[in-house]
């Protein structure tokens, strides 16, 4: 069995393979599994394109969605019968699914929630489905500073540690002390953050075979929860000023170059407003590219390989994407 991060080689276009055979290899006649022992149903072609910040992508072979670790690790264990492939997908809001949709077994741990505020210790363990967002202003009503930058991150704490997002010369590497993972096998184990190997949007949890299931971060409890909300508030309204919220993206597409920035890069390569289908650089931040309305996976994956190659034309930068591929990318599925 072979588990992905959501993680895939970006903006190479491969030949067919598996994606024909969403329905044919491992397949099993019923459309509705129930794991015994849990409430967990594993359903057949699912469409992913709900699960994405995108609203792209193509169906799921088998898709579930566990409400605890023990559902988590039943699936896990289902794949590893049947010989699936597994793919872990969080709110979706950092990834490009393509159009073919995703053989194997697709995890959606969204729906794997919990949070403890240890008013001791100050710290905050939370399960890898909650959203961040929502943290960010629990912590912030508390008093509890440290969250603030995050507030305007669309995804979940899973998905956050696993790529160790960050906003406002802050990431959460700076925050974590420990997260919790689950191995192919079912068991669990406990990762220190210098164990995760954290750097710029990353950590050695992208690629592996281990599904992150709770992080615990450090915070500081104590604080005047009007300025701690103030503070939150600041960083939501920057966010919603100078990004596109109001349409259907992923967040950032590119990594920032340093010490250039991706989106004036591209800016300056006079490719705001430029399309291909209904996937658009977005007007008010070149480094976005937005699902006008009805836009495929292939629109917005031609439309990436389209903005690295007119910036590498013009500034000799190869930019290198943010956003993480799952499936294959390919004119016709």
């Amino acid at each position: 069995m072979t588990i992905s991060q959501a993680v895939a080689n970006v903006c190479k276009v491969s030949g067919m393979t598996n994606s024909r055979q969403l329905t044919s290899n491992n397949s099993i006649e019923s459309k509705e599994i129930y794991l015994s022992g849990t409430d967990c149903v594993i359903k057949s072609q699912v469409s992913l394109a709900a699960y994405t910040s995108y609203r792209v992508g193509g169906p799921a072979q088998w898709c579930v969605a566990p409400r605890n670790l023990e559902g988590l690790q039943a699936s896990i264990q289902y794949a590893q019968t049947h010989e699936l492939p597994v793919t872990i997908l969080g709110a979706g809001s950092n990834l490009l699914v393509s159009d073919c949709g995703m053989p194997g077994l697709v995890i959606v741990t969204r729906h794997l929630r919990h949070s403890h505020f240890d008013q001791e210790t100050g710290q905050l363990t939370v399960a890898a489905g909650e959203p961040i967002p929502a943290l960010a202003w629990e912590a912030a009503e508390r008093g509890w500073q440290g969250l603030e930058w995050a507030v305007g991150i669309p995804g979940t704490i899973g998905g956050a540690v696993v790529m160790n997002a960050g906003a406002h010369n802050s990431c959460i590497a700076d925050i974590l002390v420990n997260a919790q993972v689950v191995l192919p096998n079912g068991s669990v184990e406990t990762l220190s953050r210098e164990q995760l190997s954290y750097s710029y949007r990353t950590s050695c949890l992208q690629g592996s075979d281990r599904i992150l299931t709770q992080a615990t971060f450090q915070l500081q409890p104590g604080a005047d929860p009007v300025k701690v909300l103030a503070a939150t508030k600041q960083h939501k309204q920057h966010r919603l000023n100078t990004q596109p919220y109001h349409l259907p993206s992923c967040g950032s597409v590119f990594r920032n170059p340093k010490p250039y920035a991706a989106g004036w890069l591209i800016e300056q390569t006079g490719l705001k407003g430029y399309q291909i289908g209904k996937a658009q650089v977005a007007q008010r931040h070149a480094n976005f590219i937005v699902n006008c309305g009805g836009a495929s996976a292939w629109d917005i994956f031609n439309l990436i390989r389209h903005v690295q190659h007119q910036v590498q034309e013009r500034w000799s930068i190869v930019l290198e994407p943010e956003v993480k591929m799952m499936g294959e990318f390919q004119a016709a599925c």
